[in-house]
């Protein structure tokens, strides 16, 4: 999974980038500081597989990861290739979803790009720009589709159709993912090989300052709030000044701060629950002497595909997959007692996997 950090300069992006990955981007008061994107690929924090890990006595555990692309800011006009405009939007175009910063926090040292703290207006002049771009995009497809269609096949019809749909709402001034929910999967399959940038989801991590860690939302975090609901949106609360400092403490030291500030998840772990939300994932587990390890899928995927997340011969010869609960497997202390007691299941092609599931595949190439 691939995350886009974006919004406006100076709003905390960076500094919380490079507070949830470690990764050092720079940060400064400046716009465009970060000019080619930094990337940062963070473990999943998963307790299951320490668990699981000690049950087996595993050599070794892996945690599934999120790739976190920290993109320059943008400005008014970037569709038009303004600032830093082209890279930018090239960038978000690579990415499963946007974590879009909005500041929160009134901060005299720290400049705002345009002059004062507005959460919707900055929201809605980066959901802007991607608009622009977008409906240029789908009226340069619409008129060459048109001009195919000439030659009288009727496939053209419905694709002319399907764009002219999302170049109305474009043109409304709403994202593309505002179609969502009318789109059957058909349309919504054709829709997403367009690469809209705003048809990309949408995370609004509403930055604010350390003083109201813990208080009441203010005015601007509450606007972040509504105006998610309304477009169906994830939104966090987070302050990425904090998470800054937090990454420079130990374990148990970040743990005693946490609790002191009254702070219960970390940005990085709001951020990742989000972002599986919004995406529809969960992970499975799979356990051993050798390797305890987190597989990331989407949900509602059936056994074979969950598989082949493993390796393609796993679906190609997929026969049955044993099945059991990771918190069940805890309590009955062993593999061999959980199969005892019937808690292991045989699962055929059907089966649609389940976040938390152990499983041991059964496959003949």
């Amino acid at each position: 999974m691939k995350l886009g950090v974006v919004g406006l300069p100076n709003v905390g992006k960076s500094t919380l980038f490079n507070a949830i990955t470690k990764a050092g981007a720079e940060c400064a008061n400046y716009p465009f500081c970060t000019i080619e994107p930094n990337v940062g690929v963070v473990p999943v924090p998963d307790e299951r597989l320490y668990k699981l890990a000690a049950l087996y006595n595993s050599k070794q555990i892996t945690h599934t990861s999120i790739e976190f692309v920290d993109i320059a800011g943008l400005v008014r006009g970037a569709s038009r290739g303004e600032g830093l405009g082209n890279k930018f939007l090239s960038h978000i175009r690579e990415v499963d979803a946007v974590v879009h910063v909005v500041r929160c926090f009134e901060d005299g040292n720290i400049t705002h790009v345009d002059g004062a703290i507005d959460a919707v207006r900055d929201i809605e002049t980066i959901n802007l720009e991607l608009i622009f771009a977008d409906a240029e995009s789908v009226s340069k497809r619409l008129d060459r589709v048109k001009s195919q269609s000439k030659s009288g096949d009727k496939k053209f019809a419905v694709e002319i159709e399907m764009l002219e749909r999302v170049k109305s709402v474009l043109n409304e001034g709403k994202p593309a993912r505002a179609l969502t929910a009318e789109l059957s999967a058909e349309e919504r399959e054709y829709v997403e090989s367009l690469f809209l940038l705003s048809f990309k989801p949408v995370i609004y991590a509403a930055n604010i300052a350390e003083n109201e860690i813990g208080k009441p939302y203010n005015k601007e975090v509450e606007r972040v709030v509504g105006y998610a609901e309304k477009e169906g949106c994830g939104v966090i609360v987070l302050c990425a000044k904090l998470e800054d400092e937090l990454n420079g403490l130990d374990e148990a030291d970040r743990a005693v701060f946490m609790e002191e500030m009254n702070v219960k998840e970390s940005g990085l772990e709001k951020l990742i629950t989000a972002s599986y939300t919004l995406l529809g994932l969960i992970s499975y587990l799979t356990a051993g002497e050798k390797e305890t390890r987190a597989w990331t899928i989407t949900r509602g995927t059936k056994a074979p595909g969950a598989a082949g997340k493993i390796h393609t011969d796993f679906e190609k010869g997929f026969i049955r997959a044993e099945v059991v609960d990771w918190r069940v497997l805890i309590e009955c202390g062993s593999y061999a007692a959980a199969k005892e007691k019937g808690k292991v299941r045989s699962e055929g092609k059907d089966y649609t996997v389940n976040d938390g599931d152990v499983i041991l595949f059964r496959f003949n190439v």
